[in-house]
């Protein structure tokens, strides 16, 4: 089953909407899920390391990724 993940501000922006489904299949690493997102559309828009988020914690590389777990792609924030 695809994983899916919420995007915001500029990923929402390069994906073309609010959430994707990425071509993973779960149990899979936060990189998997990645470099399946590269592969779409806007996907050459990701950072090296995008920040991650699992379940509403931030995520390593290494993090598992279940079905049902809710995954989003942090974007760079800007302020003064």
């Amino acid at each position: 089953m695809p994983v899916p993940v919420l995007l915001f501000a500029s990923y929402a922006d390069a994906f073309g909407g609010r959430q994707v489904l990425a071509p993973a299949t779960a149990p899979c690493r936060v990189d998997e899920v990645v470099a399946a997102l590269r592969t779409l559309p806007g996907g050459d828009r990701l950072p090296a390391r995008p920040l991650v988020a699992v379940n509403h914690n931030w995520a390593v590389p290494e993090t598992l990724v279940q079905e049902h777990d809710e995954v989003a792609l942090i974007p760079p924030v800007a302020g003064g």
